[in-house]
């Protein structure tokens, strides 16, 4: 089994600059997080301009963990909901 081909690529996260080797397939995957983490950064500048940007990267970083979390439980749920689509359907076709 052969490893994934590896690409160095350099993101910034306001005035950071973070170097990573990532695959080359998932290149596009860092830059779209880097922006998003980018754009939340900047939203919780302008509503709390007098926070530190410490507070700003743990507001953050709170924003990114619950997107996530409801991400992960709409998913968990999916496949229950089809479910009960799918039996809804059945229910219907028999009492016709």
């Amino acid at each position: 089994m052969t490893e994934p081909r590896k690409q160095h690529i350099t993101l910034q996260l306001d005035a950071h600059h973070i170097s990573l080797n990532v695959q080359a397939d998932k290149e596009h995957l860092y830059r779209k997080a880097a922006e998003m983490i980018n754009e939340r950064y900047r939203y919780y500048q302008r509503i709390a301009p007098t926070r530190s940007a410490e507070q700003i990267w743990v507001y953050v970083a709170l924003d990114m963990a619950v997107n996530l979390c409801t991400d992960a439980y709409a998913n968990r749920l999916q496949p229950i909901d089809e479910k009960i689509q799918e039996l809804n359907k059945l229910i219907l076709q028999n009492l016709k």
